[in-house]
């Protein structure tokens, strides 16, 4: 390997984005505006997310993040919004670290902008801002992991 060859090759990032997207985007006020009313009490929330991957070719994969949120106020429907929000990134890992990779460190760099397109369509919607707090994936890999080999046992 000449010099240059090496050079290159330690100066690939090991996670490269090449882009992020949103793939699915729906809010939903089945009550509006009569809801609106209702906003001075304390809304219940149920939010999921979950993380899928889908390998592309060669060292190229596209991870989905998905979020939903259903808030409730006074026993009604305040909003459901789902949001689908995608990158399609480069690893140069090792492939016992590509999994880990895909499922918990491209969610926590998706995450950010998952989280402000999420606060700025409530606001847009007409809704309070809602700030998602910072999520785990680590420890959601983890659950995702030890499920997997109950269910194998």
């Amino acid at each position: 390997m000449t010099e240059k060859e090496n050079s290159t090759k330690q100066e690939q990032p090991s996670i490269a984005i090449n882009s992020q997207y949103i793939k699915d985007l729906s809010l939903e006020i089945p009550f509006a505006p009569e809801i609106f009313k209702e906003l001075n009490s304390s809304p219940e929330m149920d939010i999921k997310i979950d993380v899928d991957a889908k390998h592309l070719e060669g060292n190229v994969f596209n991870v989905e993040l998905k979020m939903e949120m259903n808030s409730d106020v006074n026993g009604k429907k305040l909003f459901v919004l789902e949001l689908t929000y995608a990158a399609v990134a480069v690893l140069n890992v090792p492939k016992e670290h590509v999994e880990p990779v895909l499922l918990v460190e491209i969610p926590r760099i998706l995450f950010p902008f998952a989280r402000s397109i999420i606060t700025n369509t409530l606001v847009d919607g007409g809704l309070p801002p809602f700030m998602l707090n910072p999520i785990d994936f680590a420890s959601m890999y983890a659950a995702r992991k030890q499920a997997e080999t109950e269910i194998k046992n």
